[in-house]
């Protein structure tokens, strides 16, 4: 069995084995703390395992290693960010957060603030974080099946909506830990077997990424434009195009001279053996800007994309609905501080591969560059550099290892969604989180269909920028200052989200002209948590000064009971309603 069978068998086999699980962890779930947050019963290695399962999404899976071939060096604050982010939930959030005795981040600003409607705020934004974040892992569900086995667009999130929604309809936190954990170490394996074994065919090829020029071809390649996009062509010798070119019509024609060109949907690019492939505009043209630092991500201001990329990924973690209401299910804050450490230690081994995989697919794939779809790099390189029977094999553990992402990421998310639901807008009930899991997991879908294709890791990047600008702030405040009033957590919630929420929704359906006013506002939307976060954070403390008579009354019990330990006795669980 080669080729589709064998890729189509591999992911019906990791969609198989995801359901398996989840029913074998159904039978132990019935109480709503079960499906809330398992009973707190998690310890860190098994918590660990789950937490790297469910934030190793498909930006993490497909989008780290497109990013890095498309834009080298400056792609890497990507997975240093998304590891780092886990530094400072250790250090600031986990501990307290868990002895909290919260069982949703809405439930933890009723308990800090003492506000029934903060709580309603608070339970708004995290449906819209973990909506906004479930768009690309169905868009990458979508790509994925597409890439591999030429499926249409929409079946991907109708397939892997089905499946999380099963799960999590069925057994809630308590199933998930355990199919999430299974995940990690099937991506891992997924992308590190390739990555290891292109390694030795990389350091055993002569070729080189640096010098003056684009990557070649290796073999006469043809190239399918499927959206409008504009190329820069260094070297147009082998090149021939068909299609509309600049608004021309040209058939099988060359280029007459180095420079950007428009090229519309549908025209072909044909490159002969050898040929310096063109690269998507905004995009570094030579080898020797590729693998230098401080040109950014596409477009004007370097610099300032790349302290707003930090910013997001730095501190966006510490916002992640689905990453946070992990950290509920620990006994305790020791364990939680213990799992947040074994994160770090699981996510920094992942991330080495797909940057590996990134500069691969440089070399033995550059034809993705022509049209900015380098999502797809991960699923097209053992085929490309390996092919044959090895090759077939290895394309059907990375199509294996993504659906997992798509999955273990979305059930997180899903969790996350039906808990903030059921618990703030229906009855808290088991049947409540099981109603609202299904509502939560059918929404984007439709909006996954209809969202234009920024690369997976852009896109959820700008998730981290709403989940930095919002429940960060709440968080960190909530946790280490006691001047936080209500009003102001209120106001900086509003503010933060509706600034990075209007970005988001501005650079998925489009973005602006990167030519008005020397680029700023179509940089500030495309990357706005260096404007955001600090303007939430700002808002939170300003209001809050401002109406300092309405903080909490018993502030200081309440911070003893998130910074003291459990055994001097006094943390008290809160329950959730059955």
């Amino acid at each position: 069995m080669t080729g589709a069978p064998l890729t189509a068998a591999a992911l019906l086999a990791a969609a198989l084995a995801t359901v398996g699980i989840g029913f074998y962890g159904i039978r132990l779930s019935r109480t709503t703390s079960d499906f809330l947050v398992a009973s707190r019963s998690i310890g860190p290695q098994w918590n660990a395992a789950a937490i790297s399962g469910e934030y190793l999404s498909a930006a993490s899976f497909l989008g780290v290693a497109g990013l890095i071939a498309k834009y080298g060096a400056d792609a890497l604050w990507y997975p240093v960010g998304f590891t780092a982010g886990y530094l400072g939930l250790l250090l600031f959030v986990a501990a307290p957060l868990r002895r909290s005795g919260a069982y949703t981040v809405p439930d933890f600003a009723e308990f800090r603030l003492g506000s029934a409607w903060l709580r309603k705020v608070a339970m708004l934004v995290v449906v819209v974080v973990c909506t906004f974040y479930l768009v690309p892992q169905y868009q990458g569900a979508g790509l994925a099946l597409k890439t591999l086995l030429g499926l249409p667009v929409w079946v991907g999130p109708v397939a892997v909506g089905t499946i999380v929604i099963v799960n999590v309809v069925g057994g809630g936190m308590r199933s998930i830990t355990f199919v999430q954990a299974f995940q990690y170490w099937l991506k891992l394996t997924a992308i590190a077997v390739p990555a290891l074994a292109l390694l030795v065919l990389f350091l055993g090829d002569a070729t080189t990424l640096a010098g003056p020029l684009p990557p070649v071809v290796q073999q006469q390649t043809t190239v399918t434009v499927e959206t409008d996009v504009v190329v820069q062509v260094a070297e147009p010798a082998g090149i021939t195009v068909t299609g509309d070119v600049d608004g021309v019509r040209m058939d099988d024609a060359a280029f007459g001279a180095p420079g950007r060109y428009a090229l519309a949907h549908g025209t072909t690019l044909t490159l002969a053996a050898g040929s310096a492939t063109p690269v998507v505009a905004g995009a570094p043209s030579s080898g020797d800007d590729w693998l230098a630092s401080g040109h950014g991500l596409g477009g004007s201001h370097p610099l300032y994309q790349v302290i707003s990329i930090i910013i997001a990924t730095f501190l966006g973690t510490m916002g992640l609905p689905h990453v946070l209401v992990r950290f509920y299910t620990n006994p305790d804050g020791t364990a939680a501080r213990r799992t947040a450490l074994a994160v770090i230690a699981l996510l920094s081994l992942f991330y080495l591969f797909p940057t590996l995989l990134g500069v691969f697919a440089r070399q033995f794939v550059p034809q993705l560059l022509i049209t900015g779809t380098a999502d797809a790099a991960v699923l097209l390189l053992p085929s490309a550099a390996i092919g044959g029977g090895a090759g077939a094999v290895l394309a059907a553990l990375v199509a294996a290892g993504a659906i997992a992402a798509f999955l273990a990421t979305s059930s997180g998310l899903l969790v996350s969604i039906a808990g903030a639901l059921s618990t703030d807008v229906l009855r808290g009930r088991v049947r409540d989180f099981r109603v609202a899991a299904v509502v939560g997991g059918m929404v984007p879908i439709p909006l996954a269909l209809l969202a234009s294709s920024l690369e997976l890791s852009r896109s959820v990047g700008l998730v981290f920028a709403v989940a930095a600008s919002t429940l960060c702030p709440l968080l960190v405040l909530g946790i280490w200052w006691r001047g936080l009033t209500s009003v102001g957590a209120a106001c900086g919630l509003v503010v933060g989200g509706l600034a990075s929420g209007a970005a988001t929704t501005l650079a998925v359906v489009g973005g602006l002209d990167d030519r008005l006013l020397g680029g700023w506002p179509a940089v500030v939307v495309g990357y706005p948590a260096a404007v955001t976060v600090p303007l939430a954070f700002l808002t939170m403390v300003v209001v809050s000064l401002l109406t300092a008579g309405s903080r909490p009354p018993e502030v200081a019990r309440i911070f003893a009971r998130m910074h003291v330990p459990e055994r001097l006795g006094m943390g008290v669980e809160r329950l959730p309603r059955e």
